[in-house]
């Protein structure tokens, strides 16, 4: 398989450039792999994005880059690292990505969001891709409340880290929406959890 490289710097692309790069981005088929062989890969993913392998983290950036492209959700919660011939349990102590940058063109109606992940890949806000509000057993200062997912790809999702949060939060009081919220690509994103 070959190397994943990150994409440019995020505020010197449109979000049109952004949606491409996400649709010419070519992951392995994992949701039709069902491999016969299991365990467990020893790998965990911290609160904080940090992959570690038998306790140690993962320094090479482009090892966890090519890691994140065979990560799949099952359908009981759990995640697992997944080939052709062998399905491993990972531990992800809460969403296996974060999205720690994001750009915005237009307003309104018309708003486009994108963010980049943690682990490079760009994800255009829309209706496949949304965003939701979801309740927080505990953050990284212990505190419990919400936190805003980005779905990524199946049942995979990110955090939006908190300088995004607020920068999005700033976004939708600007626009004054009632629900508070931002709209991308068409539709719109309440930052209300759903009752």
């Amino acid at each position: 398989m070959p190397e994943t490289h990150p994409p440019g710097d995020i505020a010197t692309l449109s979000i049109e450039e952004i949606a491409r790069i996400a649709a010419d981005r070519r992951l392995p088929p994992v949701d039709g792999w069902q491999p016969e062989r299991s365990g467990d890969s020893g790998m965990r993913i911290a609160r904080d994005g940090t992959w570690f392998h038998e306790g140690a983290p993962i320094q090479r950036p482009a090892m966890v880059r090519l890691f994140s492209t065979i990560l799949r959700r099952e359908a009981d919660g759990s995640h697992v690292l997944v080939t052709p011939v062998e399905k491993l349990t990972i531990a992800v102590e809460d969403t296996p990505f974060l999205a720690v940058e994001m750009t915005s063109e237009g307003e309104g109606r018309d708003r486009r969001l994108a963010f980049r992940l943690n682990t490079d890949e760009l994800v255009a806000a829309d209706a496949d891709h949304p965003l939701t509000m979801v309740a927080a057993d505990g953050d990284q200062d212990g505190a419990d409340g919400e936190h805003l997912h980005l779905r990524v790809r199946g049942g995979l999702a990110a955090r939006i880290v908190r300088p995004v949060w607020y920068t999005l939060a700033g976004l939708a009081i600007d626009e004054g929406a009632d629900p508070p919220g931002l709209w991308s690509s068409g539709v719109f994103f309440p930052f209300t959890r759903a009752q």
